[in-house]
C-alpha cells in the first residue's frame, strides 16, 4: 500500500516525499522534541513504496578534565611501584646470585683439574638439587681420574717390568751362562791339579746361583696375560713355570674370588713378587699359594720354608720388593703382613676387602 494510503487510512496527512519524518522514539527510549532523522526512501519508478527509520543515540564527549585525576593517580601509582619494586627484586634475588657464584667459582676449580673442592647445599630448591648433584659429579670424576692415574702408573711399571726383563735376559742371563760353561771347562781342565779345584768350584757355584737368581728375576718381572686366562689360570701357570726352571716344588689353593681387573693385577704381582723373593734369597724347597674369598675379603698367603730372614733387616736386600706390595695393597685400601724369622721361612699374607656386588 502507498505510504499516502496508509497515512490516509490512520487519518494523518502523508507526508510529501523526501520530507523529513518525525522521530520514532525505539521502545523504552525517547526523543527529544522536534528532533528528526534522515528517512531511507524505499521508492520505485514514478512512485515512493515505503520508508525506513533510522536513529542513532547521542554519545557526550568526555573531556580532559574528566579524566585527569585518573592519570595523576596512576602516575603517582607507577612513581611508588618501580622503586619499590626494583629494592624487592635486588634483596629476594641476592641470596640466589651468591650461591650461583659459590657454584661458579667451584666449577671453574674443577674445571682447571682440582676435584676436592665442594659447594654447600644450602637448600631443597633447584639451585640445592644442582649443587648436590654437582658435589657428586665431582666426586665420580675424581675417582675416574685418580683410577685412570693408577691404571696409568700400573701400565708405566708394567711397561718398565717388561723393557728390564729384556734387557738382563740379553745381556747378564748370557753372561752368566757363559760364565758357568767357562767354570766348567776349567774344572775339567784343572782336573789333575787339586790346589785351584775348590776355587773353580766355588766360582761354578757362584755362576750356578746368579743364574738361578736371575732366572727368578725374570721371572718375577714377566709380563702376564691376566686379561686372556684370568687369575687362577695365570697363578697355575705362574706356578708351573718355577717348578720347571727353578725346581722349586709349588703348590696352589685357589678359591673362587671376585676382583676388578686393577685388584686382579695386584694380588697377581703380589704372588710374583713374593715367590721372587722366596726364590732369589730364601732358597725354599717348597712354596705354598693360597686364595680365598671369604666374609666380604679376599686373602692371599704365600708361604714357604727356606731359610727367611729377620724383618728387622729388609732394608737391603728385600725393602724394594716389599715395599712395592705394601703400596699396592695399600692403594686397594688392604691389609699387608708379612711374618719371617731366621731359618724358619717366610710367609706374606694380603687381605683385600671386596665391595658390593665383588668388587672392591
Amino acid at each position: 500500500m502507498p505510504v499516502a494510503d496508509v497515512a490516509s487510512a490512520k487519518g494523518q496527512q502523508p507526508s510529501p516525499p523526501g520530507s523529513p519524518l518525525p522521530a520514532t522514539p525505539a521502545p523504552g527510549q525517547s526523543s527529544p522534541a522536534g528532533q528528526h532523522l534522515p528517512v531511507k526512501h524505499l521508492s520505485a519508478p514514478g512512485r515512493v513504496i515505503g520508508g525506513v527509520y533510522v536513529q542513532e543515540p547521542v554519545t557526550p564527549g568526555v573531556s580532559f578534565a574528566q579524566v585527569r585525576p585518573l592519570l595523576v593517580t596512576g602516575g603517582l601509582v607507577l612513581a611508588l611501584v618501580i622503586p619499590v619494586g626494583t629494592i624487592f627484586g635486588l634483596l629476594s634475588t641476592r641470596r640466589v646470585i651468591r650461591r650461583i657464584g659459590r657454584l661458579a667459582e667451584v666449577t671453574g676449580a674443577v674445571a682447571g683439574g682440582d676435584f676436592r673442592p665442594r659447594v654447600q647445599v644450602s637448600g631443597g630448591d633447584e639451585i640445592g638439587r644442582l649443587e648436590d648433584a654437582f658435589n657428586r659429579m665431582a666426586g665420580r670424576l675424581g675417582a675416574a681420574v685418580d683410577q685412570e692415574r693408577r691404571r696409568a702408573g700400573a701400565d708405566a711399571r708394567q711397561v718398565e717390568r717388561a723393557r728390564i726383563a729384556r734387557e738382563l735376559h740379553d745381556s747378564i742371563s748370557q753372561d752368566l751362562f757363559s760364565l758357568s760353561l767357562l767354570g766348567a771347562g776349567l774344572r775339567k781342565a784343572l782336573w789333575g791339579d787339586p790346589a785351584l779345584r775348590p776355587e773353580v768350584e766355588a766360582m761354578e757355584r757362584t755362576a750356578a746361583r746368579a743364574m738361578r737368581e736371575m732366572q727368578a728375576l725374570l721371572l718375577e718381572l714377566r709380563p702376564v696375560a691376566l686379561e686372556d686366562a684370568g687369575l687362577a689360570a695365570t697363578i697355575a701357570e705362574l706356578c708351573q713355570a718355577y717348578q720347571a726352571r727353578l725346581g722349586i716344588k709349588v703348590t696352589a689353593e685357589l678359591g673362587a674370588v671376585s676382583l676388578d681387573p686393577a685388584a686382579e693385577h695386584a694380588v697377581l704381582r703380589v704372588i710374583q713378587e713374593a715367590l721372587g723373593n722366596a726364590a732369589r734369597h730364601g732358597r725354599p724347597e717348597t712354596i705354598c699359594i693360597g686364595v680365598d674369598q671369604s666374609d666380604g675379603y679376599v686373602t692371599v698367603e704365600v708361604r714357604d720354608d727356606g731359610r727367611g730372614f729377620d724383618p728387622g733387616d729388609i732394608a737391603e736386600r728385600h725393602g724394594m720388593g716389599l715395599a712395592l706390595m705394601r703400596e699396592r695393597v695399600t692403594e686397594l685400601g688392604g691389609d699387608f703382613r708379612l711374618d719371617a724369622a731366621p731359618g724358619e721361612g717366610t710367609a706374606v699374607a694380603v687381605r683385600l676387602p671386596v665391595g658390593p656386588g665383588g668388587q672392591p
